[in-house]
C-alpha cells in the first residue's frame, strides 16, 4: 500500500515506481512515453491521478484529456481538449502550422479548404515544445480507446518525435481496445488484477468491509479488479445477501452496481445525470440549459455525495466511465431520446454535435438526421478529419431509409476510411454494401475498396476474391474499370506469389483493348511476370512518361496513381533509377497531401529501390517513414516488410544479433507462407546475417530455402528468389554443396531463358555460373557479369562480383590484375558500411601486396553511427537552415532538432555547426 496525498493505492508498488521514474526523468530533461492498459476498473485512472500528483509535486505542469465515447466521432475533439490551455501560443507558430492546427478546430480565418494532417501534427508538437520552454510538461490521457481518430494520429506522431523535448506522454486504454496507432509505438505497462493479498488489503480499507462468507464471495467475484472490490463491498454493506448471488459478467455486474444507487437519488438529480451521460461533455452550462426547469444546480449535490460525479468550476466529470454507462442504460428509451433532443436544441451553434444528438434521438430511420450527419462529414473532410467523416457517414448510412442511399453513404464512408489509412475499417464498411443494393457501380466501387483493404494486410486471397470478379465482369463494358481493378489486384498477387492469381490477371488483361492510360496494364504485365513480359512492359513504361515530372507546388496536376503504379513496375523490371525518380516524385506529392497516412506502401517501395541502388541512408529514412505510416494505419504488409528490410541492412553492416532480433519481432504471428515475397526477404535477411558471421552453412540453408526441394527446384517467389542465386552458390562453394546448387542454377537458367532478363539479373546469373564453373570457364562469366555498365546501378552486387573475381585472380597468381578490382570493391563496401565485406576485401588487398589506407574520420564508419534522421538534420544544418526551418522541413519541433544536433556533433568529431559542411561527405545521388 502506497500513500499518496490523502489517498491510498494498494498493490501497485511496481506501477507507481515506473510512473515515478517517468516523472523523475522528465525533471532531468529526459522524455518518455508510456501506455497503461488493463480491463475496466483495473485502476488505470487512479494511477494516472497518482502520476499527476507526483508531477505537480516536482514542479511539472500537467495537461489532461479524456476520451469520450460520444465525441469519438468528432474530429480532433480530444486534441482540442488537450491543447486548449496553450492555444494562445499558436500565434507564434510558423504560418502553415498555425493555419493547419487552428483550422482543425475551426479557429482559422475560414479561407483554408483542406487541412494537412502532417502539418496539424507538427503544429501540435511545436506548440507543446514552445510551451515547454517554461518548464517540462506531462501529457496525461485517459480512456485513449475513446479518442477520435484524428487525435490518435496526432498522438502517435508526437510519440515518435518526443526525443529531446521536455515533454512526456502518459496514456491509459482498455486492454481489449488499444488503438492501432499506438499499439507498436509506445512502451506498454499492463495493469494486472490485484493478487489475493492486495485484494484483501483493499477490502480491509473500505468503510464497511465484508466478513466471513461475504468476504470470500466478494474476493471471488471481484477477481482482483479494484473497482469491483470497492463497489461490491458497498453492495454487500447495503445488502449482505448480494454476495451470494450468481456471478455475472464483470462489466454488466459493475454497471448494475452503479445503477443500484440511482433509485435512491431525487428525480431531478437523476435527470441531471442522464443529460450529462447523454451529452458526454463536461460543459455544465450546456447540460443545465438542456435540462431546463427539470432541475437546478443544487440538484447535483446528491450525486456528488454519492461519489458519482465531480464538479469543478463549469465542468462535470463522472468518477468512472462505467458510471456514465450505467446511468445511460438505466434510463428508459424515451428518457434517453428526450435528453438527446433537448441537447440538440441547445447546441444550435455547434452543428456537428447537434447532428450527432439528432441522430441519437432518431426513432428508426431518419433522412433529416442522416443529412445533418452527411453535412458534418463534409465539414470534417474539409478540415482533414477523414476518420471523423467516415464515422459520421457510417452513422448516416444506418439512418438512411433508402437502401441505395445507404449503400452510397457506406461507400463514401469506406473511401474516407481509406484516406485515413484504416484498412480494416474500410473492409467492414464495404462488406455491408452488397446486402443493400444491386447497383453495379456501387457494388464495383465497394469491391475495389474491400480489395484494397485486404491487399495492404496479408490477406491476399481475400483481396483478389473481391478484385478479380470486378475486373472480369467489366472487361467488355468498362475496360478502364477493369484496368483499375487489375492494377490494385496485381500488388496482392505479387506479394502472395501464388501462380494461379497471376495467371488470372494476365488472362484478363489480354482481353482489354488499348486505352488512353495503360499504366494498369503496365503493372499487371510487370508485376505478374517481369521476365516473359519485359519487352512489352518496358515499351509501356517508356510511353507513360514522355515529359519531365512537374515539381510539387508547381500547380500542375499530376496523376499520382500513374506515378505509383509506374514506379512499382519500374522497380520490378530493375529500372531502378526510374523507379526512384517516379516513386520519389510520388512521395514528394503525397507528403503534401492530406491523405498521407495511407501511403506507407509507396514509401516502402521507394525504400526497396533505394536499397538496391546503394543509397542505404536514404533507404533507412524511407523505411522509417513507411513503418510509421503503416503502424498508424494497420497496413500489416508494411509493418512486417519495413523491419525485415531494415534487418537486412543491419545484417550487411555486421549488426547480426540486432538483425535477427528485428526479424523475429517483425514476423511474429505472421503466416509467412501466405506471403512469399516477405518469406523470401526474411530468408535473405537471416542468410545475410549468417554470411556476415562467416557461418556459410547456415547461410546456404537460408538461401536454399527460397527454392523448393523438387527434382526441378522452383522459386518460392517467382520474382524475388532469383536475386539470391549468386549468394546461394557462393555459400554452396564454401560448404561443399555445389551439386545441389548446380541443380538450382541450371533449373533457374532454363526458366529465365523463356523470357528476357534485366542487366541486373543477367549479372547475378553470370556471377553464380563463374563461382561454379571449371577454372578454364570461370573468367568469361566474371567478365560477363561486369561487362554491362548498367550494372553500376546496383553497387553492392557489383562490388561482390569484383571481390569474387579478384579472389579468383589472386589464387591464380594474377595479383596485379586483382588489385584494381579490390580497390573498387573496397570503396563501395566502405561507403555502405558493410564491415564484414570490408574486412574481407582489406585482407585480400594485403594478400595481393597492397596495404589499404585507413578509413578517414567522418566517412562511412562515423556516418554509420548517425540515424537517417540525424544525417538528414546534419545535411540541412550544413546547408544553412535554422532549427525552425529544419523542423518545418522534416516535421520536428525546433527543440528536437537542436537536441539531435547536440548528439550529432560528437559522433562526427566536431564542436560547432560551422564544421558540419566539412565533416559530411557528398550526399548520395
Amino acid at each position: 500500500m502506497t500513500p499518496l496525498g490523502d489517498e491510498w493505492i494498494v498493490g501497485r508498488d511496481r506501477e507507481l515506481a515506473l510512473l515515478s521514474r517517468l516523472v523523475d526523468a522528465l525533471t532531468t530533461g529526459r522524455t518518455g512515453a508510456l501506455l497503461m492498459t488493463g480491463g475496466p476498473g483495473a485502476g488505470k485512472s487512479a494511477l494516472l491521478d497518482a502520476a499527476v500528483r507526483m508531477a505537480r509535486r516536482s514542479g511539472v505542469r500537467v495537461l489532461r484529456c479524456r476520451g469520450s465515447e460520444g465525441e469519438s466521432g468528432l474530429a480532433f475533439a480530444g486534441l482540442h481538449q488537450l491543447l486548449r490551455p496553450f492555444l494562445d501560443l499558436a500565434e507564434g507558430l510558423p504560418a502553415r502550422q498555425r493555419a493547419a492546427l487552428l483550422g482543425v478546430f475551426g479557429l482559422d480565418d475560414g479561407t483554408r479548404t483542406v487541412s494537412d494532417p502532417l502539418l496539424t501534427s507538427l503544429g501540435a508538437l511545436t506548440l507543446l515544445s514552445d510551451a515547454a520552454e517554461h518548464g517540462p510538461l506531462l501529457l496525461v490521457i485517459d480512456d485513449t480507446h475513446w479518442l477520435d481518430l484524428g487525435t490518435l494520429d496526432v498522438l502517435a506522431f508526437m510519440a515518435r518525435r518526443l526525443e529531446g523535448e521536455p515533454v512526456a506522454l502518459l496514456l491509459a486504454a482498455r486492454d481489449t481496445a488499444v488503438p492501432a496507432q499506438l499499439d507498436r509505438q509506445i512502451d506498454r505497462l499492463t495493469i494486472e488484477p490485484l493478487d489475493p493479498a492486495a485484494a484483501g488489503r483493499l477490502l480491509d480499507h473500505q468503510p464497511r468491509p465484508p466478513a466471513g462468507r461475504a468476504r470470500s464471495r466478494v474476493l471471488e467475484q471481484a477477481a482482483g479488479v479494484p473497482l469491483a472490490l470497492v463497489e461490491l463491498a458497498r453492495a454487500v454493506a447495503r445488502d449482505p445477501a448480494a454476495a451470494h448471488e450468481d456471478a455475472l459478467p464483470l462489466t454488466d455486474r459493475l454497471e448494475a452496481i452503479f445503477a443500484a444507487d440511482l433509485p435512491e437519488l431525487p428525480p431531478a438529480t437523476r435527470a441531471l445525470l442522464l443529460f450529462a451521460a447523454a451529452a458526454e461533455s463536461a460543459e455544465l452550462p450546456v447540460i443545465l440549459s438542456a435540462v431546463g426547469d427539470r432541475a437546478t444546480p443544487d440538484d447535483w449535490l446528491p450525486a456528488e455525495r454519492a461519489g458519482l460525479v465531480r464538479i469543478d468550476a463549469d465542468r462535470v466529470r463522472f468518477r468512472h466511465p462505467l458510471i456514465r454507462s450505467a446511468v445511460y442504460r438505466a434510463a428508459t428509451y424515451t428518457e434517453r431520446h428526450t435528453a438527446h433532443r433537448a441537447l440538440a436544441d441547445v447546441l444550435v451553434g455547434d452543428p456537428d454535435r447537434r447532428a450527432w444528438h439528432h441522430a441519437a434521438a432518431a426513432s428508426g430511420v431518419d433522412e433529416e438526421a442522416a443529412g445533418e450527419l452527411d453535412d458534418s462529414a463534409a465539414r470534417a473532410q474539409r478540415r482533414g478529419g477523414y476518420a471523423a467523416a467516415a464515422t459520421a457517414l457510417e452513422r448516416a448510412a444506418r439512418l438512411s431509409p433508402d437502401p441505395t442511399v445507404r449503400a452510397g453513404r457506406l461507400v463514401r464512408a469506406a473511401t474516407m476510411a481509406m484516406y485515413a489509412g484504416h484498412p480494416r475499417w474500410v473492409g467492414e464498411l464495404s462488406a455491408q454494401v452488397a446486402t443493400l443494393t444491386d447497383e453495379p457501380a456501387l457494388l464495383a466501387e465497394a469491391s475495389l475498396l474491400a480489395g484494397w483493404a485486404l491487399a495492404v494486410t496479408t490477406q491476399f486471397a481475400g483481396s483478389l476474391g473481391f478484385l478479380l470478379p470486378v475486373a472480369e465482369a467489366a472487361v467488355d463494358e468498362d475496360p478502364v474499370l477493369t484496368l483499375d481493378a487489375l492494377a490494385t489486384a496485381t500488388t496482392p498477387a505479387y506479394n502472395s506469389g501464388a501462380p494461379e492469381h497471376r495467371e488470372n490477371i494476365l488472362r484478363i488483361v489480354e482481353r482489354v483493348p488499348p486505352q488512353d492510360d495503360e499504366t494498369g496494364r503496365l503493372w499487371a504485365l510487370a508485376g505478374c511476370d517481369p521476365v516473359r513480359n519485359r519487352a512489352q512492359a518496358l515499351e509501356l513504361l517508356a510511353a507513360t512518361w514522355t515529359v519531365p515530372l512537374p515539381k510539387p507546388g508547381s500547380g500542375v496536376d499530376i496523376p499520382l496513381s500513374r506515378l505509383v503504379v509506374s514506379g512499382g513496375a519500374a522497380w520490378v523490371l530493375d529500372e531502378t533509377a526510374e523507379a526512384i525518380r517516379l516513386l520519389g516524385a510520388a512521395m514528394d506529392h503525397l507528403r503534401r497531401s492530406p491523405t498521407s497516412g495511407a501511403n506507407a506502401t509507396v514509401a516502402q517501395a521507394l525504400a526497396l529501390a533505394l536499397y538496391e541502388s546503394g543509397s542505404w541512408t536514404k533507404a533507412r529514412a524511407a523505411l522509417d517513414e513507411a513503418y510509421g505510416l503503416a503502424a498508424e494505419g494497420g497496413l500489416e504488409n508494411v509493418v512486417v516488410g519495413a523491419p525485415v528490410l531494415r534487418a537486412t541492412l543491419l545484417a550487411l553492416r555486421g549488426d547480426t544479433e540486432e538483425a535477427r532480433a528485428a526479424v523475429q519481432r517483425a514476423v511474429h504471428g505472421i503466416d509467412l507462407p501466405n506471403c512469399r515475397s516477405l518469406q523470401v526477404r526474411t530468408h535473405y535477411a537471416l542468410g545475410a546475417a549468417a554470411l556476415a558471421e562467416g557461418d556459410h552453412a547456415a547461410a546456404y540453408d537460408r538461401f536454399r530455402a527460397v527454392y523448393t526441394r523438387q527434382p526441378e527446384p522452383a522459386p518460392l517467389h517467382f520474382h524475388a528468389s532469383d536475386y539470391y542465386l549468386a549468394d546461394l552458390v557462393a555459400a554452396a562453394v564454401r560448404t561443399g554443396r555445389t551439386e545441389d546448387a548446380r541443380l538450382v542454377l541450371d533449373t533457374a537458367r532454363r526458366r529465365l531463358a523463356e523470357g528476357e532478363t534485366s542487366a541486373r539479373l543477367t549479372a547475378i546469373v553470370h556471377r553464380a555460373e563463374a563461382l561454379l564453373a571449371e577454372p578454364d570457364d570461370a573468367e568469361r562469366h566474371f567478365m560477363a557479369a561486369l561487362a554491362d555498365p548498367a550494372g553500376d546501378q546496383w553497387p553492392f552486387e557489383r562490388a561482390q562480383v569484383r571481390l569474387d573475381y579478384a579472389e579468383w585472380l589472386r589464387r591464380r597468381r594474377r595479383a596485379v590484375e586483382a588489385r584494381p578490382l579490390l580497390a573498387a570493391a573496397l570503396e563501395v563496401f566502405e561507403r555502405l558500411g558493410t564491415r564484414p565485406w570490408t574486412d574481407r576485401t582489406r585482407a585480400e588487398l594485403r594478400a595481393a601486396g597492397v596495404t589499404p589506407a585507413s578509413t578517414p574520420a567522418g566517412s562511412a564508419d562515423s556516418l554509420a553511427e548517425l540515424t537517417p534522421q540525424q544525417l538528414q538534420i546534419a545535411r540541412l544544418a550544413a546547408a544553412g537552415l535554422t532549427n525552425r526551418e529544419i523542423g518545418e522541413r522534416i516535421f520536428l519541433s525546433p527543440r528536437t532538432v537542436g537536441f539531435h544536433l547536440y548528439r550529432i556533433f560528437p559522433k562526427l568529431g566536431i564542436t560547432s555547426r560551422a564544421q558540419l559542411r566539412d565533416a559530411l561527405p557528398e550526399p548520395e545521388e
